[in-house]
């Protein structure tokens, strides 16, 4: 599968030999919240990803897929 915005484009799979299971990305990007409100709004019932500021500063939402892999989007400060 292919998860693709602005430019970020992520293929995710759940094969065996193409990764380790519960990876976890971590994407640099701005427009966090607006990211997950957009998510919100979509209403899925299995993953309702909240805002995070963890203590080092900046923004952060993690969206979890199924296989239990995660993908950090985070926002610096004054970004």
């Amino acid at each position: 599968m292919q998860v693709s915005r602005d430019g970020i484009v992520l293929h995710i799979s759940e094969h065996h030999g193409d990764g380790s299971p519960g990876v976890h990305v971590r994407v640099n990007c701005t427009g966090v919240a607006e990211l997950q409100a957009e998510l919100i709004a979509k209403r899925y019932k299995n993953n309702r990803p909240g805002l995070e500021r963890p203590e080092w500063g900046g923004l952060e939402c993690t969206v979890i897929d199924p296989v239990g892999n995660r993908i950090t989007f985070a926002e610096a400060d004054g970004a």
